[in-house]
């Protein structure tokens, strides 16, 4: 898959195309519904599949300080939709100028001039321009002019999370805050991903015999509510069953919200400066402040067992 960052990177023979358009955050079940139509359509019609994504999320430069958690980072979104069969994404750099792009200004300047697009791919709700003055019928309107042509998907796919609430980023955003990590995994089809550099912390995991994975999480990262989760911590290509905390660490009077991840019965991995990627499968428990430390490390030894019963279940019934 070819990756663009900017309309300079896209190559100057580059000819027709299907394209979809948005910020694609976390590429949840109803992204996979557009993009894989995209997909779809352009190998039926002969022509490559390009989505056209934004950075840094449009709210930051329309309405500074606004820029909402992400629920994967850009490289991320890039390997699921390589997965969906995407031939090409391109990041536009979202900046205060590109923002007043008029509607029409967008559709030549981005779809006719650079990508050449036969057919563009989105859902009903799908905004663009100067103060999102575009819709898709402007989108079908302009495309007459144009000559490419509109197909809209209905992406209101629903399930149990959120209590039956249409599946969007936003909601997902929302449970994933919450600890609801069950939920946001119904709407992403997968595990919700934190990732970052493993850095030093106190080390007060390895001197209770539990070394931890520290991550120093990438910016605006969705990261679940203070607890307790059996998941997996990724290093190396290796995936590895993992307890992982989330909190200030009140037992030591921390301040400082951190990750951490213990690679169940994995001894002597040095991770430092690595990039990790932290999957969350399952709330296990409430942060929380004991009376001694022996009774932290019994909690512990019952977040290990836990988070092994859990993980070993999901995978069993994946088999």
């Amino acid at each position: 898959m070819q990756r663009w960052r900017g309309l300079e990177d896209i190559p100057q023979d580059w000819g027709r195309s299907v394209v979809t358009i948005g910020s694609y955050d976390g590429v949840h079940r109803g992204h996979q519904l557009i993009i894989g139509r995209a997909v779809e359509r352009a190998r039926e019609l002969g022509v490559p599949s390009v989505v056209v994504t934004f950075d840094p999320h449009p709210s930051e430069v329309v309405r500074p300080g606004s820029h909402p958690p992400l629920l994967a980072p850009h490289h991320r979104r890039a390997e699921l939709m390589a997965h969906l069969g995407v031939d090409a994404v391109l990041i536009l750099p979202f900046t205060s100028e590109f923002s007043k792009l008029s509607a029409a200004d967008f559709v030549v300047k981005v779809l006719v001039d650079k990508l050449h697009a036969k057919l563009v791919v989105e859902g009903p709700n799908f905004r663009f321009g100067h103060k999102a003055a575009g819709n898709v019928e402007v989108l079908a309107e302009l495309g007459r002019t144009y000559d490419y042509e509109v197909e809209v998907i209905d992406l209101r796919v629903r399930g149990e999370a959120g209590g039956g609430e249409p599946f969007s980023s936003t909601l997902t955003r929302r449970l994933v805050t919450e600890g609801d990590i069950e939920g946001a995994a119904e709407i992403l089809g997968r595990p919700h991903r934190v990732e970052g550099v493993v850095v030093r912390g106190a080390q007060r995991g390895r001197e209770l015999g539990y070394p931890t994975a520290n991550v120093e999480t990438l910016p605006h990262t969705a990261i679940p509510a203070d607890g307790v989760y059996a998941g997996w911590l990724t290093a190396d290509g290796e995936r590895m069953p993992a307890a992982i905390s989330v909190g200030t660490n009140p037992q030591f009077d921390g301040t400082e919200r951190t990750v951490e991840a213990y690679a169940i019965d994995r001894v002597g991995l040095d991770l430092y400066g690595l990039h990790v990627a932290v999957d969350f499968l399952a709330y296990v428990r409430g942060m929380a402040k004991f009376d001694s430390i022996e009774d932290l490390l019994e909690a512990i030894g019952n977040d290990v067992k836990r988070s092994t019963e859990l993980i070993e279940a999901y995978e069993a019934g994946r088999d």
